[in-house]
């Protein structure tokens, strides 16, 4: 998908894993281009997100900027943490704009795939698939909001940007 695909289709369906990955990455560049205040990536593991390829990174450090704020709300990181340490890495840098959240088990159940922003949003309904929606669509990111907040109420710190070892 070419950048110019936010500027011309704001909203739509997907389907498959390459779709996804594919959104998620114009996601990251619009984030950076448009100075996005606030995202919030949530997922039970982020398995099948593209956190940790070049592209992601490169959009993410243009991203960082004073102000700005990435909450990731998880399940678990283990998977982020052993398959992605581009991503790691570079959350370890920036740490002081990226809180890790961890959901417990009791409220797993309806923890959305998404991405989230005032701008706008993707939200996979179905994973394995790879299949959801994205838009601006204000109701929807209204929504999204409400469900992600919910969420974020029962979570608790995660994800260290270092771990200590003795």
């Amino acid at each position: 998908m070419p950048s110019e695909f936010f500027a011309v289709d704001l909203s739509g369906r997907f389907s498959g894993q390459e779709a996804f990955a594919g959104l998620v990455r114009h996601a990251f560049e619009r984030a950076a281009a448009d100075g996005w205040p606030e995202i919030i990536l949530s997922d039970p593991s982020f398995e099948g997100w593209p956190l940790g390829e070049t592209s992601t990174i490169r959009a993410l450090q243009a991203w960082a900027k004073p102000g700005r704020r990435l909450v990731l709300l998880a399940g678990r990181f283990d998977l982020l943490i052993r398959l992605q340490p581009r991503f790691v890495a570079w959350r370890k840098a920036w740490s002081h704009l990226v809180e890790g959240r961890v959901c417990p088990p009791s409220a797993l159940a309806g923890l959305p795939s998404a991405i989230w922003s005032r701008h706008w949003f993707l939200s996979r309904t179905d994973a394995q698939a790879g299949v959801g929606q994205y838009g601006a669509d204000r109701v929807r990111l209204q929504a999204l909001h409400e469900a992600l907040q919910n969420k974020l109420k029962v979570s608790v710190s995660g994800f260290a940007p270092t771990t200590l070892g003795l």
